[in-house]
């Protein structure tokens, strides 16, 4: 494929989902930059993926927690390639407990990360985006429309940014922008310190999400998938 001049920006882009969409986009041809909270952590990420394609990807220390930590970062990327095409809001964390266990730090941290954090990624890209029409990307989960125990911040801040997402999507479609949630089950990643293995093979695959995003971009101008369900084909043993 032709090297294109498109940009993306992938939040928490230094494992797990986030890396395995940027794999997928460097390879489409797509200059890509991830954040991670650790600039040690999105370098190294960098180094493997400018090995997929040389000065495709470098990695930008960044808090989504932070408006200016996220506004500092769609600056970066304008400051180095001159546009924003395509922002992967990915970056989330999971703390998984009864009620009564859960503590008021992992309600807030996972409702900070999870959904406050998207919308300030939103805010702080959404005017480069009108520049180019672009496209925002919510990696959300199965968990924001089936609720199960101890999910009670994780199912809270997904069930917010699935409505945030949707509601986003009616706010700026008319600027030309479109605006797609995903929403994944079970993914072989890191997440919630689980250590992927063979046993994940029957699991999603990051790269496999990162397909799904690129054949979003894809889509005809006309045509939006607001909202993607995806599953894996069949359920683990």
């Amino acid at each position: 494929m032709a090297e294109s001049t498109k940009t993306a920006l992938i939040t928490g882009g230094s494992k797990g989902i986030g890396y395995g969409v940027a794999v997928v986009l460097i390879k489409e041809g797509i200059r890509v930059a991830i954040t991670s909270r650790s600039q040690k952590s999105a370098d190294e990420a960098a180094t493997e993926l400018n090995k997929i394609k040389e000065g495709f990807a470098i990695g930008i220390e960044s808090d989504v927690r932070s408006l200016e930590s996220q506004q500092n970062a769609v600056k970066v990327v304008l400051e180095k390639w001159g546009q924003l095409d395509y922002v992967v809001a990915n970056a989330g964390v999971g703390h998984f407990a009864s009620i009564y266990e859960l503590t008021p730090e992992q309600w807030q941290e996972t409702i900070d990360i999870n959904l406050t954090g998207v919308f300030y990624s939103a805010k702080a890209s959404l005017d480069a985006l009108k520049e180019t029409k672009g496209y925002f990307i919510n990696i959300s989960s199965l968990a924001g429309t089936n609720f199960f125990p101890d999910g009670t911040a994780y199912n809270a801040s997904k069930f917010g940014l699935v409505g945030f997402s949707q509601a986003m999507m009616m706010d700026v479609r008319k600027d030309g922008i479109k605006v797609t949630t995903i929403m994944p089950g079970s993914v072989a990643t890191e997440f919630a310190n689980h250590q992927p293995s063979e046993k994940d093979a029957w699991k999603i695959q990051p790269e496999d999400i990162g397909q799904m995003v690129s054949d979003l971009i894809k889509m005809p101008a006309r045509t939006l998938p607001s909202k993607v369900e995806v599953r894996p084909a069949v359920p683990g043993k």
